[in-house]
């Protein structure tokens, strides 16, 4: 049996193969081509953690599951973890043992690629990051796979000034000043309550939304959430698991159907476009899976 530490995993998994893997993963969910339940949480109470098992297969495909941990108070380490666990689907027999702290942070940014890809407008030159650890770096570069971005603005509580430098992109004052006029909006901050308010967005907008993922948890305000066109990973686990879609109380459309064809995605140049993602247990299968391609290749 393998054992991949963050290393070996960083080596081997690229965005130029993981967006389009995750794309076909999310069609096959979609498609019903997925066993895959809703993640079980465990909350780690006196210690303000919460620690989850993900297990999927895909039919015909790869089998396995990420226990992750989150722990949102960390300060100075991560706050996920994780270890992805590869069976052969075959016989049932351990394949590898893999760090999955990097897969959870590339392939979410990867999901969030797949959707802008397909909502965002061609033209989208400006983008407008709230946060700046983990996931604003992630999508920082996952995204520009898929648009080519003129300007990017940053704000986040903290850390923006020395993300931007870091990054060669603006720092700025205000969230609102991040998503005035931006073309694509990513809200990557760790919040339980809204930091991204509907009258902020230019008509014709597309947001990528990944916080916020516990029922009673919010990061988008109601008039955005009322308004958007909304889009998910899994419809199941996002009327489960994300307080933004709870609130929206309509009808979402899953981004795997929009990949394989069986649902529309952006429909004209005004629409507000809000991609919200919980995280699925498929895409960290899919994305383990790619790792172990190219370890045998």
């Amino acid at each position: 049996m393998d054992v991949l530490d963050e290393p070996a995993v960083q080596q081997r998994l690229h965005y130029q193969d993981l967006i389009p893997a995750i794309a076909q993963a999310l069609a096959a969910l979609s498609s019903g081509k997925v066993v895959q339940p809703v993640r079980t949480v465990l909350p780690v109470a006196p210690h303000h953690g919460f620690f989850a098992v993900m297990p999927a297969y895909a039919d015909g495909g790869a089998l396995g599951a990420k226990l992750v941990t989150f722990y949102p108070q960390n300060v100075g380490v991560h706050t996920h973890h994780a270890v992805i666990v590869m069976l052969k689907a075959e016989t049932g027999e351990p394949l590898a043992v893999m760090d999955g702290r990097l897969i959870t942070e590339m392939r979410t940014a990867a999901a969030s690629a797949v959707a802008t890809e397909r909502l965002a407008r061609p033209d989208a030159s400006v983008l407008g990051i709230l946060g700046s650890g983990v996931q604003a770096k992630s999508h920082l570069a996952a995204l520009r796979h898929v648009r080519s971005f003129k300007e990017v603005r940053v704000w986040s509580p903290r850390n923006a000034p020395a993300f931007a430098e870091r990054h060669r992109v603006k720092a700025v004052p205000s969230a609102a000043d991040a998503v005035r006029g931006a073309d694509v909006v990513v809200v990557a901050a760790s919040s339980t309550t809204p930091i991204l308010q509907g009258r902020w967005l230019s008509p014709g907008t597309h947001v990528n939304a990944i916080g916020a993922t516990r029922p009673d948890w919010r990061e988008l305000d109601d008039d955005l959430v009322t308004t958007a066109r909304i889009f998910v990973d899994s419809r199941e686990a996002a009327l489960r698991e994300s307080g933004d879609v709870i609130a929206a109380k309509s009808e979402v459309t899953e981004i795997g159907a929009v990949v394989a064809g069986t649902a529309s995605g952006r429909r004209n140049a005004q629409e507000i476009t809000l991609f919200k993602s919980v995280g699925v247990a498929v895409e960290d299968v899919t994305a383990a899976a790619l790792v172990l391609e190219k370890k045998a290749g």
